[in-house]
């Protein structure tokens, strides 16, 4: 589609969101509370696209969270708070703030320079909006997986990190040694969300999306787990009837084949 044709189909959109939010007796009683888990819902099924590397779902599901970018927005203009057109202005206004090395005098030749930019720029608006930390920044309904990510890129844009990656090993290290001293449940519990929250800062520095990661290894091991039933299944035995060495021996079989 043309610049023209594209800005058509926004303005359908836009003329079929009134129509719904005026005439669906679902849509007419939605709220921002309503559908807030929608929206997180949707956010899932998108990432579940892209990790399958499917064109069409990403488009169908980019289409689904577009949908709620616009109710949202909606709503927001009923109640007299902002419209879509106030959301674009923001993000276009924003966009421009933070990228002073493309509409201002800044020199930023690479994507991690960049990145201390865009930090220190987001850290110097939070001031104005009498924000205290840098890691306000991180929303709260964050998985705590992404969460740690998060947080610790934030304070590592503001001279708060390691030097090398090898500060970052020694810190596994010495949070595995104190998670393996640890005697009561409670230190156990605290030791271990300590060495997460350390493999987390050593895959940073590895350039590494420890979400990603595990993310890989879980759908990894649905695969492998899945062959496994599936040669249970052929047998005339059930899968609890089988020694771990038997299923273990499947599978190393689904290790083998690539799966």
């Amino acid at each position: 589609m043309n610049r023209e044709e594209k800005l058509a189909q926004f303005d359908r959109l836009l003329t079929i969101m009134d129509e719904l939010r005026a005439q669906c007796p679902w849509d007419r009683e939605q709220t921002w509370e309503s559908i807030r888990h929608l929206t997180l819902e949707e956010t899932a099924e998108l990432s579940d696209a892209i990790l399958d590397g499917d064109p069409d779902e990403v488009k169908k599901e980019l289409g689904d969270i577009l949908l709620h970018i616009v109710f949202y927005s909606k709503i927001g203009d009923e109640q007299q708070h902002f419209d879509i057109g106030d959301v674009i202005d923001s993000l276009c206004t924003k966009l421009i703030r933070r990228h002073p090395h493309i509409y201002g005098e800044v020199k930023a030749d690479d994507a991690e320079t960049v990145k201390q930019n865009w930090e220190k720029i987001k850290l110097a608006e939070k001031g104005r909006n009498e924000k205290r930390s840098v890691l306000d920044g991180v929303p709260r309904s964050l998985a705590s997986l992404v969460k740690a990510y998060r947080m610790q890129e934030k304070v590592a844009q503001v001279g708060f990190d390691w030097k090398s990656v090898d500060g970052a090993i020694d810190k596994v290290q010495e949070e595995w040694q104190e998670l393996r001293d640890a005697a009561t449940s409670k230190e156990k519990e605290e030791e271990f969300g300590d060495l997460l929250f350390a493999l987390v800062n050593y895959a940073r520095f590895s350039g590494i999306n420890p979400d990603d990661a595990l993310e890989n290894t879980n759908r990894k091991f649905i695969r492998r787990f899945q062959y496994i039933e599936a040669r249970a299944a052929e047998t005339d035995r059930k899968m609890g009837d089988f020694s771990l060495e038997e299923l273990d021996a499947w599978w190393n079989e689904a290790k083998a084949n690539g799966l």
